[in-house]
């Protein structure tokens, strides 16, 4: 639930969870975002959730803070009730070409390829927040043997696909950008479709993400 609700600026709303990182505090903010959309509250422009904080953007012509902060703390919230999700299958190529730091990994692991994939392929994944990039999932939580700090010198250029790891989170890179993270392998699968006006995000808060391998022929034919 809500522990703290406090202006951002002029026109945005902070509802602050508190700090603690996990599914169940999550799934708390995912119910307030969720609700927030169905509600569809005259003068909010955008919802953005994160692990445990939500940013609520609004209007100043249409509604102020205070009116704002009561409509969200009177929101009925049923905390017992299971969101509806999706559980998504995504394809990984993990041959060396595609898991650019799989020798780091095996180094400051102490394990063998085989027995990382093993481990990162044996977990069913819940998308916490997209962002950083536009539809970038933050996927938890990685099993603890094969969490890893960030790459001490990020790379330039991360090619769109990369799944990348850091702590206890996963993610898939939407678009070539700058990142540090682990890349283990290249998904063909389009993440964030930005044609699709709709629903562009393949991946959503509180959706569950299962990855599967696929080797590189059936990567390079993916979306023939």
């Amino acid at each position: 639930m809500i522990k703290n609700i406090v202006n951002l600026g002029d026109a945005s709303i902070y509802c602050d969870f508190g700090n603690e990182v996990n599914k169940k505090t999550n799934s708390h903010v995912i119910k307030y975002f969720k609700i927030l959309q169905v509600k569809k509250i005259k003068g909010i422009i955008n919802i953005t959730p994160s692990y445990n904080k939500l940013i609520v953007t609004f209007n100043l012509n249409q509604i102020n803070f205070k009116d704002l902060k009561k409509k969200i703390l009177n929101l009925k919230i049923d905390y017992t009730e299971k969101p509806i999700t999706k559980k998504i299958k995504i394809p990984i190529c993990c041959d060396n070409e595609y898991a650019l730091d799989i020798e780091r990994l095996k180094n400051k692991l102490n394990m063998t390829k085989k027995e990382i994939i093993t481990l990162f392929l044996n977990k069913t994944y819940y998308c916490y927040m997209t962002g950083f990039i536009a539809g970038m999932p933050f996927l938890g939580d990685i099993n603890k043997s094969i969490r890893l700090n960030r790459l001490e010198t990020p790379r330039v250029k991360v090619p769109q696909g990369s799944v990348g790891l850091t702590e206890q989170f996963c993610n898939i890179y939407t678009f070539e950008s700058p990142g540090g993270w682990n890349i283990v392998g290249r998904t063909p699968s389009k993440i964030f479709d930005p044609s699709n006006l709709n629903t562009p995000n393949l991946i959503s808060p509180g959706d569950e993400v299962i990855f599967y391998e696929i080797n590189k022929i059936k990567y390079l034919k993916f979306n023939e």
